[in-house]
């Protein structure tokens, strides 16, 4: 017990003390992750390889409840609209891949088996790393997110049939001669099997087929027609650690039951997810499930780490990197051929070719299980897991490249020309979002004409087939907005979802035309006092409208009158205004807001003064009335 405990504060010291540092010096997390484990296991030795290994199979887990919540996020409607992409470039990826790795190996003196089972192995991505930094950045939604995590699936269904194909690759039991100069088999390497108790073991082919089947016809069928009973059941409890056993229940049912048919966990998982997509008890399982997701990886990329074998890796250090570099940027290579040929935006891209171009968690999956059945040799097998070690932790470096090519050759990369601007208009907005959808039709439909930009072509075009006139371009490039009049205009309505483009956008416009009435969207608070700093007339936040109106509902529930919930509504608009305007002089964009001690001290003075002038305002007011 006391060994178990040693353990955990081992990990948890190293998960406090070098992530938040990796994220700090703008590293990332999973590379923070990836160094802790490092640390603590080859460098300094308080981990041993045996432990990081049963550690990385408890870990893995986390990558079954990650695909269980994308599934929850994702309906079958949006599955079915994918499939385009799941079998074309997620196919393709590993066709391709692997005959180029496959190709490599024999030329290198590989038999054709070894061949084949290295390009299986190695044609596979990190679910794991590649899903965490994408929702780290927010770009598991843009057009290359998207196409990274079609392939992802992809693999994931494909390492079925790669455990299949693999004991047919096994020619014999292949001998190995140890450093110590004794002989072992491939298949002493690991002592017991990968996937425990089995449903299909004996059967015939045509019995391991229905019982697969079986399975997942199962899962949906629980789906679809147990759970809501169930969360009925155990809602009369109202216990909030109840729904937490629940969800955890299904989840760890789900994947005993695909692990006993010989399928992938974290695809049953994610079937189970975009089954229950449409549930009303889909938000309690997301928030019951996710901390368990995050720690569970982070354990994860912290074995990762704590597994590399210092020892085979500065024995040929040149030609391990080497051969991981290769591997990095054939995968790239293909990927980004793959994106063109699907015409993928060249922003989208490079996201999908950089952030696929390393092995993964599967491959590691793979290679310990042709180890088993004798199809690699450990000599080769362990230079494989190391390889596929050393590309997870390059990973977040590519991350971190595809962040500068995204930066520096933004203007470069848009692959359609921007518009001739034919029309100048005293309004101007740019972006034509959900936000200025609304603002353009208001102001048009009073029989104003407005000049519209936005960089999202799509958008573009769909305005253009319901009658509105606007034009594709980035609104904050300077020669784009002279085209559409930036010089006469009256009024620049910025709604940019990007909150640091709308800010350049106001700077640039206030600096170029001191008199421009600027009216702009604003993300947050912190977004508010930039766009003051930079010199806009008017901020709406996009929230705070709606929100003040929903809490007017709330009081008027509570027992208030429409007057006063109206009353308390105005008020606390006004007093907003007077308060952003005192506290955007006092904010520090140097200094953290909770450690800014004069912002602080005056934002609560100002609430004080708040609710004394609102008793005050709604005791006059009904005075007021009540005289009338």
């Amino acid at each position: 017990m006391q060994g178990l405990l040693a353990q955990a504060l081992i990990y948890l010291l190293a998960i406090v003390v070098a992530v938040p540092l990796a994220r700090r010096l703008g590293l990332g997390s999973v590379l923070g992750y990836l160094l802790a484990g490092m640390v603590i296991g080859p460098l300094l030795g308080l981990v041993h390889s045996s432990d990081s290994a049963n550690l990385l199979h408890f870990a893995e887990f986390g990558v079954v409840m990650m695909l269980f919540l994308i599934g929850l996020e994702l309906d079958p409607r949006g599955l079915w609209e994918m499939r385009h992409k799941l079998l074309g470039m997620g196919g393709l990826q590993i066709l391709l891949t692997g005959a180029a790795i496959t190709g490599a190996a024999t030329a290198a003196g590989l038999s054709w088996q070894e061949g084949l089972a290295l390009g299986m192995i190695l044609s596979l991505s990190s679910t794991a790393v590649v899903l965490q930094t994408l929702s780290e950045k927010h770009l598991i939604h843009t057009g290359g997110g998207r196409a990274a995590f079609s392939v992802l699936l992809t693999q994931d269904i494909a390492v079925i049939p790669m455990l299949a194909l693999m004991p047919l690759l096994a020619t014999s039991s292949r001998l190995s001669i140890n450093p110590d100069g004794s002989i072992s088999r491939a298949s002493d390497l690991a002592k017991e099997g990968a996937h425990g108790a089995s449903l299909v073991a004996g059967l015939p082919g045509w019995g391991v087929t229905l019982v697969t089947l079986g399975a997942v016809a199962a899962i949906i069928l629980a789906g679809v027609f147990l759970t809501r009973p169930l969360f009925r059941y155990i809602h009369a409890a109202n216990l909030r650690e109840i729904y937490t056993a629940v969800a955890l229940l299904i989840v760890i049912g789900i994947a005993l039951l695909m692990n006993a048919v010989g399928l992938s966990p974290a695809l049953g998982t994610f079937l189970a997810g975009v089954v229950l997509a449409n549930s009303e008890f889909r938000h309690e399982l997301e928030s019951s499930i996710e901390p368990f997701k995050g720690l569970l990886l982070g354990l994860f990329f912290i074995a990762v780490g704590a597994g590399i074998n210092f020892t085979v890796l500065f024995r040929d250090p040149v030609t391990i990197i080497a051969l991981t570099i290769a591997l990095m940027i054939t995968k790239g290579l293909i990927l980004f051929a793959i994106g063109r040929l699907f015409k993928l935006r060249k922003r989208g891209q490079w996201l999908f070719a950089l952030s696929l171009a390393q092995a993964g968690e599967f491959g590691m999956v793979l290679t310990t299980f042709s180890l088993q059945q004798g199809v690699l040799t450990p000599y080769l097998g362990e230079r494989v897991l190391l390889v596929i070690a050393l590309s997870l932790l390059f990973t977040p470096l590519f991350f971190m490249l595809q962040d500068y090519l995204r930066a520096k050759l933004s203007e470069r990369l848009d692959e359609t020309p921007h518009d001739d601007i034919d029309d100048q208009q005293a309004i101007i907005i740019a972006g034509i979002g959900r936000f200025g959808q609304v603002v353009n039709r208001l102001v048009q439909a009073s029989g104003f004409r407005t000049t519209v930009l936005d960089h999202d072509l799509k958008t573009i075009q769909l305005m253009r087939k319901f009658g509105f006139k606007g034009f594709f371009g980035d609104p904050t490039r300077p020669e784009l907005l002279h085209a559409a009049g930036i010089e006469t205009a009256r009024i620049l309505v910025v709604a940019l979802d990007d909150p640091a483009a709308a800010t350049r956008l106001v700077k640039y416009a206030r600096q170029l035309r001191p008199d421009l009435f600027i009216i702009v969207r604003a993300r947050d608070r912190i977004h508010v006092y930039e766009l003051y700093n930079a010199g806009a007339d008017k901020i709406v936040r996009e929230m705070f409208d709606s929100s003040l109106r929903a809490g007017r509902y709330v009081l008027e529930q509570m027992g208030f009158s429409e007057y006063d919930a109206s009353v308390t509504e105005q008020a606390y608009y006004q007093h907003d205004r007077v308060a952003m305007r005192t506290l955007a002089e006092l904010w520090d964009p140097k200094v953290p807001v909770s450690e800014n001690r004069a912002y602080v001290a005056r934002s609560q003075a100002l609430d004080k003064e708040f609710e004394a002038a609102l008793v005050t305002e709604l005791e006059r007011k009904r005075q007021k009335g009540d005289a009338a």
